[in-house]
Order: C-alpha cells, then sequence, then structure tokens
C-alpha cells in the first residue's frame, strides 16, 4: 500500500494512504479528543461514525483549498498535500460548543452515577475545562429499561453507536439500533421495547463499550451488604477463574497478573463466611460434561457436543438457533452447579437450611446474573445462586470497604468447594473448556492419564474467533473439534452445523470475544484491547501450568462429592442437580 505524506501542526507525518487524520495524529502523540471513536469494540472492528464531531480539526487539501473543518476520526488520506490544524481557534471552538451541546442534553448526575470516574464525558468535560453550560432548554426523558442484568437509561445516550456496532457488528445479535430522529435521536431496541423482550443476550459488551452511563450492568451489591450483615444467614461466595487475572489491575498490577490468594484475603475480610472457587466446579461440569462426550460418540448421536458453560451463547442459541436445542450438554454452568451443590451437599454437611444459606457469585459477566435469575435454577423456591457481582462491582466494594489487596498476604481458598485444578482455571479463556474436557476424556477412553507435554492441547489455544482442529483423544480416536468466541463467529460455526452435522464432534463457545476474560463485567479496557487480553490469557496458562493436578477427574473433593453424594457422573442425583433444559426463545 502506498504512503502519503500529511503535514499536522507544521510537522510532516508519512502514513499508508487510507489512514485517517487520527491515526496520523496519533502516529506523532498529538492529541485530538474523541468519545464516539473507539479502535476496537470487539474483534478488531472500530467504531467511527463521526457523530459526536469533538475530533474537529481544520485541514486543507480534504476538498480543495479550502480551510474546513473535518471529523479527525473518520477523514482518510488519500494524497498527499493535506495540511492539518489541531488547535486552532476555529477547532477548539467547535469542539467546545459540541461538547456544551451534549452536556446540555444530559444529567448532571454524576455523583450518582454508576459510570462516575469511568464517564470519558466527564473526563473531556474536565478536559476542556468546562464549568457552565451556556445551553438550556429541552432535555431528553426516557423511562429507565432495567432487566435482571443490565440497565438502560437512555436519557445519558450521546449517540456514539458503540453499542450498536459491537451488538450488530461484532456480536451480531441485532437487539440495538437507532430509533428517531434529530434532537429525540437515541440507540435502543426495535420500537424501544424492553430489553428483556428483545434479542438481547446479556453478554454486555454493550455496557463495556459505552462511554457513558446510558448502559450498565444491573447491581445486587447492596444485596449482598446486606445479607453479610445479616446474623440468620450463612454467606458463601465462588470466584470465577477469570476474576483473578483481572481484578488486580484495580491495584496497581500488570494486566493478567493473577492475584488469586489476595483476592481470597480480601473476600475473607469483605466478612464472607467461606470463599470458594468455582474452578471447583468447572473441575464437576467436565465430569460431567466429559461423560456426556463420551457416551454421545460412541453411540454416534445428538453430535456435535456444545459446551453450555455460558449463558450469553445459551441466550443467543435458545432465540436464534432453536433447531439446534437437541445438541448442547445439557449440563448446568459451573455457577450453576456450584450453587446446586452448595444448597445441597453443603448445606447439609454444615447444618444448614438451603433457605439460610446465601450463593453469591464473583463473576466477569453480565449474563450470570441474567442466568441467576432463570426460573429453572430455584427449585422448590430456593435459587441455587442468589447474587451475582462482577468483577469491576467487586473492586467497587473492596474500595468502599478500605481494602488494598496490595497489602495483603496470600491466603487459601475454604474446604471442600475450593479444591481445584488447572483444568478448572482454563475455563476462564476462548478453548479452555474444551481442552479441560479433552485432558478427562482421554483418561475416560483409555484408563490413563495424560503427563508431560501431551495434557496441552495447543491446538485449541489462542484467542483466534475461529478454531478448527482435529484432536486424538486416544489411539486411533480423533475427533474434529471447533472454537468460537464471541457471538459474530459463533453463527459461523453453527452455520457450518446447520450445513453437515458431521462435520465436528465437539463445540466450544463463548458469548465474549476471547472468552471470560473479556466478559462484560471485567475492569474496563480503554487501550490495547487485544494486547491486554493476551495478559489475561497467559496468566491463566501459567497458573494452570503451575498447578500440582491439571486433571479435572483427580480433584480429591471431586472424587469424594461423587463417593459420598452423587454416586458417578451421570447418575440419576447428577443429573437432577447438575443437568437442565433449553427452550426456544423467540424473542423480538
Amino acid at each position: 500500500m502506498a504512503n502519503v505524506t500529511v503535514i499536522i501542526n507544521g510537522t510532516k507525518v508519512e502514513v499508508p494512504a487510507g489512514s485517517t487524520i487520527l491515526d496520523a495524529a496519533n502516529k506523532i502523540n498529538v492529541h485530538i479528543p474523541t468519545l464516539c471513536y473507539c479502535p476496537d469494540v470487539g474483534c478488531g472492528t472500530a467504531n467511527k461514525p463521526a457523530s459526536c464531531r469533538l475530533c474537529l480539526v481544520e485541514a486543507t487539501g480534504i476538498r480543495g483549498p479550502r480551510k474546513i473543518l473535518v471529523p479527525a476520526c473518520a477523514t482518510p488520506l488519500a494524497r498527499d498535500g493535506v495540511e492539518v490544524w489541531t488547535n486552532s481557534n476555529r477547532a477548539l471552538k467547535a469542539r467546545r460548543t459540541v461538547l456544551e451541546l451534549l452536556l446540555s442534553d444530559h444529567p448532571q448526575t454524576c455523583l450518582t452515577c454508576a459510570k462516575n470516574q469511568e464517564c470519558e464525558l466527564q473526563k473531556l468535560a474536565a478536559e476542556f475545562g468546562v464549568r457552565e453550560i451556556p445551553f438550556r432548554g429541552e432535555m431528553n426523558q426516557f423511562h429507565v429499561d432495567k432487566s435482571a442484568a443490565i440497565m438502560r437509561d437512555l436519557s445519558k445516550c450521546v449517540m456514539c453507536r458503540r453499542c450498536e456496532t459491537v451488538c450488530n457488528k461484532v456480536q451480531t445479535v441485532g437487539a440495538l439500533t437507532g430509533n428517531g430522529r434529530g434532537f429525540g435521536a437515541k440507540v435502543g431496541t426495535a420500537s424501544m421495547i424492553p430489553l428483556a423482550d428483545s434479542s438481547c443476550t446479556f453478554c454486555g459488551q454493550c455496557v463495556n463499550v459505552c462511554p457513558v452511563g446510558a448502559i450498565v450492568g444491573v447491581s445486587y451489591v447492596k444485596d449482598v451488604w446486606k445479607a453479610i450483615n445479616d446474623p440468620t444467614k450463612t454467606v458463601i461466595v465462588q470466584t470465577a477463574p477469570a476474576v483473578r487475572v483481572a481484578i488486580g489491575q484495580e491495584y496497581g498490577f500488570k494486566p493478567g497478573e493473577p492475584v488469586t490468594g489476595k483476592l481470597v484475603a480480601g473476600l475473607r475480610r469483605l466478612g464472607f463466611d467461606k470463599v470458594f472457587d468455582t474452578d471447583f466446579s468447572a473441575d464437576l461440569t467436565i465430569m460431567e460434561e466429559g461423560h456426556e462426550l463420551v457416551e454421545r460418540v460412541k453411540a454416534g448421536k445428538n453430535l456435535p457436543i456444545l459446551t453450555s458453560c455460558c449463558p450469553g451463547w445459551i441466550n443467543f442459541l435458545e432465540h436464534h438457533y432453536p433447531d439446534l436445542l437437541d445438541i448442547p450438554s445439557s449440563c448446568k454452568s459451573p455457577q450453576q452447579m456450584f450453587g446446586a451443590i452448595a444448597k445441597t451437599y453443603y448445606a447439609e454437611k454444615i447444618g444448614v437450611k438451603p433457605e439460610d444459606l446465601v450463593v453469591v457469585s464473583i463473576m466477569p459477566c453480565q449474563a450470570k446474573k441474567y442466568e441467576a435469575a432463570r426460573p429453572e435454577f430455584a427449585p422448590n423456591g430456593v435459587w441455587d445462586v442468589d447474587y451475582v457481582v462482577t468483577t469491576r462491582e467487586l473492586g467497587a466494594m473492596l474500595h468502599e470497604a478500605g481494602i488494598n489487596l496490595a497489602n495483603l498476604e496470600d491466603e487459601a481458598y475454604d474446604s471442600p468447594l475450593g479444591e481445584s485444578t488447572g483444568a478448572g482455571v482454563i475455563f476462564g479463556v476462548t478453548g479452555g473448556v474444551l481442552e479441560a474436557a479433552l485432558r478427562s476424556v482421554h483418561t475416560m477412553l483409555t484408563g490413563e492419564n495424560l503427563a508431560g507435554d501431551a495434557i496441552n492441547f495447543r491446538a485449541v489455544r489462542g484467542l483466534d474467533g475461529v478454531k478448527e482442529a482435529k484432536v486424538e483423544v486416544a489411539p486411533g480416536m480423533t475427533v474434529n473439534v471447533a472454537i468460537a468466541s464471541g457471538l459474530g463467529n459463533a453463527r459461523k460455526v453453527l452455520d457450518m452445523v446447520r450445513a453437515d452435522r458431521n462435520r465436528f464432534q465437539a463445540i466450544e463457545i463463548m458469548a465474549c470475544p476471547g472468552g471470560c476474560i473479556n466478559g462484560g463485567g471485567q475492569p474496563y479496557i480503554r487501550e490495547d484491547r487485544k494486547g491486554t487480553l493476551e495478559r489475561r490469557m497467559e496468566g491463566l496458562y501459567a497458573e494452570d501450568a503451575g498447578k500440582p493436578c491439571r486433571l479435572s477427574h483427580e480433584n480429591p473433593d471431586i472424587k469424594k462429592l461423587y463417593e459420598e453424594f452423587l454416586g458417578e457422573p451421570g447418575s440419576e442425583k447428577a443429573h437432577h442437580l447438575l443437568h437442565t433444559v433449553y427452550h426456544n426463545n423467540p424473542r423480538a
């Protein structure tokens, strides 16, 4: 590709033809403010609709010699001779006017907003030194739409369209679109129906990219505090694997650096009675799902088997692919398995009534909140999981309590629901569930454990959106597998299955690009999304490699659970407690 030369504030810079003015400015560290622009809303997809106009600059050579205002994020450089001024009086005045107009139709409730101190509009107001808003008049008022997982307040929407881009182009869910025109224009669901009635999967990627507080997660933190301080309740907590490589960012740790022991210590200081690990129930999931896979492969029926750990992707399947509802694993997710075992096996062990045992989940995901509220997960009126708190919300709880993880010594999870293997740890990254299953399936088929490097199924690793591989699970037995992360990539794989059900025997799908490390409840990634996700992935594989046991079926507490309570994988009791059914859910 040919290069072009542009002059920015008197400095020449050479960039590939087709680059934007913003690209060129970034190359020489010239700051241009942006709001609607986002270089990566997911899977490398950029959002640059030029809708906010906060990146206006003056330029000549774009449409002849006349000096004009153009949006830097969306103006391509096609030829030499373009000259740009980023801080001319005209450009600065235009940007300030745009910002003041945005603020004039934006609620001034920063102190109580969920995005306080994380809001990009708030930061821009500080950057521009805005102390008063000269424009006064009518403000848009919208009904707040609150589901079990996500809340939308469209009075705060700035029409950046980031949510629309990630929902439609990355996830291909199609729940969000532009509504209205002019002053009343906002991004919402079709016909502005409630989110819970739309095709939304509650993956939360829209929450991750919204620059303001227009789309946020529904918080159950107050309920958790109330439960912790209720002397009649025993409150236990489980932590998902992806949390340990993200929560540290709140305390100055490097992205991806595992802080598992400090996380445990912090949760104890918050007042939880016991601190357990979702990795335990990830190992349990492998026992049930691996058994199911072996049975299906041997029978040659209901293939390919689809992993069922991710509620976002299950929502997507129920809505978009009801004709394939017969092939996902019937296993509950690790979150729900943990809750089911906690409210039965563990409650019995400690002599507590299930209704007096409160199960709290620390999850990287908004969809887990929706999953916990599904009616099938409240047998006899007692919820498997009572409250779900995201990684971000846990950070806020720790800050509220004055707890700094960096100052804590490492502590170990409690027993018996805190013992886990390396296989459970890698559930947090795309490909990890399938790799964990393959490790145990090999033993189920051969009676021998994998050892050394053979335990690493590297063919299923990596952040590629779609991966296909032929994997030898036993001498003379090879299975075709596929891994997809991000619902847009899930659609590609599921369309392959529709065309040929014999193409694969096992498939793993995660709703979020990269898996749970990029969940809709993880700490916000403001730059270098790919690099941050790579480091989180590396952190989980490093913890897996450092575990004394890396095979789910070798977890001593899992063995004990089957001996004392469940019997064997796939037993009637196991099926009753640990398996579920899926529903045709044709929402709008």
